[in-house]
């Protein structure tokens, strides 16, 4: 039986979008843990908007990232999508209730790694499918932008372990409660 792992970047006001401001306070800490994170994923979860920003970038990356940008082009992605019909860059577009599809893939062997997506994030945390939140907390506060939860999201989590980097972020991992 597979895990569910979400990964998520976040300002100390919450917000989550177009992380640029990540880029200062990302360092070799952070870098490790990414591939620690990567590392013990058979396959990725992603939301549309997520999925065709990561197909855009990182086969352009793949030399500059070396293990890593050859794992996140190679791995299967397995994507939410109702607008989508032409899967590319290793993905198998999820059909039908979502929730349903999801709980299938965690009764195959094998991590599944969500990263982003804050919408299908949202969506899966009120269906009780994420087994285990990562989340970066950024010494920034941006004032404005997209929340990581929305309005609605509740959920009841168990605090497993927080490290900080040199750079100041606060690396938080919970469980559902």
């Amino acid at each position: 039986m597979g895990k569910l792992v979400a990964v998520s970047y976040v300002t100390l006001d919450g917000v989550f979008e177009e992380p640029a401001w990540s880029g200062p306070y990302f360092n070799d800490e952070l870098g490790n843990w990414q591939d620690a994170n990567l590392a013990e994923a058979d396959a990725l979860l992603l939301g549309r908007k997520t999925y065709e920003g990561f197909k855009a970038a990182w086969p352009q990356m793949e030399a500059s990232t070396g293990d890593f940008g050859k794992k996140m082009n190679s791995m299967p992605k397995h994507v939410a999508t109702t607008t989508l019909t032409e899967p590319e860059w290793n993905a198998t577009f999820l059909r039908g209730e979502v929730a349903d599809a999801v709980a299938k893939l965690k009764t195959e062997p094998g991590n599944l790694l969500l990263n982003g997506s804050a919408d299908l994030l949202n969506y899966l945390t009120r269906h009780n499918l994420v087994d285990e939140y990562r989340i970066m907390i950024y010494p920034v506060v941006v004032g404005e932008g997209r929340r990581l939860w929305h309005e609605g999201t509740k959920v009841a989590l168990r605090h497993t372990g927080t490290w900080t980097t040199t750079t100041g972020v606060e690396v938080v991992t919970y469980v559902p409660a």
